[in-house]
């Protein structure tokens, strides 16, 4: 199922604690667990590895690939299902998924945090887990953003293991910032020493808490901003801008259809016409998330892969930076 959760023997890979998730996919955990308990649950409990690449030249003869090797999954090597993950060089160096979430015990084990969902997308290409951090962001009165720590990593050679803070709004269960795009991350790259700097990263997590208040003072900026109606569009207008070809209609009328929800969410979405909230920035900002994350004609997998590593999370990232933006220049 490609780019999506993955489903093996009829079951997602992916688990969660607490709340059903909204796309309603995984294998539930009554209590909080450990990162080996909640790999199992996730059906995450699988290596990876890095075998040299061939070509074959006919049917008897095959040809070695210099300088480049084929990640497979090991659990799958001998099945029908094995395929290959990605192509690396030399000096890429595989990561497990229990060493690469064992970052997150030592933060749970001081009660810092607690697993909350993790799952495998696109036959194992990409892994994820998210951990919940105590305390919350209060905008304004009855609008509480809660804090995440969103782990991911690739088996494909596309990316780093990746650690950052996503904040989820409470009243609509938004996410509003998605966690591989802008703002404060570690960054850990897949080589010979990657164990090593793993284990440093807590460190850097130091500073990412500190840039969380940073988040917050935005936030709260943002709820202070009047939206005028020629705001609103300028605002929209950025987050979803014009097509590069004007003569591309298709393109035109989804732009178009974006802004025209974005703005009925901005009017009418969840938590939006609270008192403090209506006609805010940080309405017009979560109408935009709550428009990403409702949009219909998608599986709940397509979904989720969109809103946490794909499309959607890019235009929030965008929509994030543009309010800030905003923020800052319209401050009364």
């Amino acid at each position: 199922m490609a780019h999506q959760l993955e489903i093996r023997n009829g079951q997602a890979s992916m688990m969660y604690v607490g709340e059903v998730p909204w796309h309603g996919l995984g294998t539930e955990l009554k209590e909080p667990a450990t990162a080996g308990e909640a790999i199992n649950a996730a059906k995450l409990d699988w290596e990876v590895m890095k075998l040299p690449l061939f070509v074959h030249k006919d049917s008897r003869a095959a040809l070695r690939v210099e300088n480049r090797y084929g990640i497979v999954r090991r659990d799958l090597w001998e099945t029908g299902d094995c395929v290959v993950l990605g192509i690396v060089g030399p000096q890429y160096t595989p990561l497990q998924n229990s060493e690469a979430f064992r970052f997150f015990d030592p933060i749970v084990g001081k009660g810092e945090a607690i697993f909350h969902t993790a799952g495998v997308l696109d036959g194992g290409r990409r892994v994820w887990m998210l951990a919940k951090l105590p305390g919350c962001i209060r905008v304004v009165r009855d609008d509480d953003v809660h804090k995440y720590l969103l782990l991911s990593n690739s088996h494909d050679g596309s990316s780093a293991v990746q650690v950052k803070f996503t904040p989820i709004r409470v009243v609509c269960q938004n996410t509003l910032t998605m966690a591989l795009s802008r703002g404060p991350t570690v960054r850990v790259v897949h080589t010979r020493n990657v164990k090593e700097r793993l284990a440093n990263a807590e460190k850097a997590l130091g500073i990412i808490r500190g840039r969380y208040d940073e988040i917050e003072d935005a936030f709260k900026k943002m709820v202070q901003v009047q939206m005028r109606d020629e705001r609103l569009r300028g605002y929209l207008n950025a987050v979803f801008p014009d097509p590069a070809d004007p003569e591309d209609r298709r393109q035109r009328s989804r732009v178009e259809s974006d802004r025209m929800w974005a703005t009925y969410f901005f009017d009418e979405g969840k938590g939006n016409m609270a008192p403090s909230v209506r006609g805010t920035l940080w309405a017009a900002y979560n109408g935009v998330t709550e428009l990403i994350d409702q949009r219909g004609g998608q599986t709940a997998e397509k979904r989720l892969e969109s809103v946490c590593f794909g499309d959607g999370h890019r235009v929030k990232a965008r929509a994030y930076a543009i309010a800030v933006g905003k923020a800052r220049e319209w401050a009364n």
